[in-house]
């Protein structure tokens, strides 16, 4: 298995930009746009923006090339113009709550059970030596939902200094709330890292019947602590409420590190 991705354009031809770029003129008036997709095809789709980036790109390679989890395969990805462009092939299948309330229990298991095998794959992947909390090439992560004055942030070289991060510096100090007194405690254990999805909601598992065909989104993933797979699954979307019920039968429950970072969410927020 390679862990030592590079950062950097995948199949970035000169024609193969040019006809990219022109299609995304020609097309994004008239093509289904999803939040940062556009749909070029019935088979391809570019996703891109300023705040997409070729990290994302990296990382399904990764995936791809080392484990059996289904992603979008990228085609080519760059960077023009300060923007980011990563065309990927589509994945046909449908999000896994559309209709999840009128599939048949033995429905749900198989999917649900497809998914904690997902999950286990992910988290066997040995992480490089003397990895902190990073992306799959070491490098900044994103999120919005991590406090802080930029949405990338990180690498940083300990689950501590990230956990420092997501406190805003803040040391324990005597002085404090207990709470936050605790929490700092907590955040000063050890704590195993694993890769990452950072955002297994419903709307980021696709499914055919009782297939998962494909799981998209990587644009949170990378190096955390192992808690931070079930921690963001557990911050589901409002529209997709029930997903709440169905997350601890596909990731291993933390209630402890759940309730520790509700403390942090509390006291430091989410934005």
């Amino acid at each position: 298995m390679s862990y030592a991705p590079n950062l950097g354009p995948i199949n970035d031809s000169a024609l193969y930009k040019h006809l990219i770029l022109f299609a995304i003129a020609t097309l994004r008036k008239i093509r289904p746009f999803e939040g940062s997709v556009l749909m070029l095809t019935d088979r391809i789709c570019v996703k891109y923006g300023k705040l997409v980036d070729l990290t994302e790109a990296v990382t399904m390679l990764f995936i791809s090339q080392n484990t059996s989890i289904p992603v979008p395969k990228v085609l080519c990805a760059f960077i023009h113009q300060r923007c980011t462009y990563i065309v990927m092939e589509r994945i046909k299948g449908n999000y896994i709550g559309t209709g999840w309330v009128y599939r048949s229990e033995e429905s749900k298991a198989k999917l649900l059970t497809q998914l904690k095998s997902i999950v286990e794959e992910m988290r066997k992947l040995p992480p490089p030596a003397g990895m902190g909390v990073g992306s799959v090439v070491d490098g900044s992560l994103y999120d919005c939902r991590v406090p802080g004055t930029s949405l990338r942030f990180g690498p940083f070289p300990s689950v501590q200094e990230f956990h420092r991060h997501l406190r805003g510096g803040m040391d324990l100090d005597s002085r404090l709330d207990p709470e936050v007194q605790e929490l700092i405690r907590q955040h000063d254990r050890s704590f195993p890292i694993a890769f990452t999805h950072g955002d297994l909601s419903s709307l980021n598992i696709l499914a055919r019947e009782d297939t998962i065909v494909g799981i998209v989104d990587w644009e949170t993933a990378g190096w955390y602590p192992s808690y931070w797979e079930y921690t963001t699954a557990c911050q589901v979307n409002p529209q997709n409420s029930f997903w709440i019920n169905e997350i601890d039968k596909f990731i291993a429950p933390m209630p402890d590190e759940l309730a520790m970072e509700r403390t942090r969410q509390k006291y430091f927020g989410d934005y």
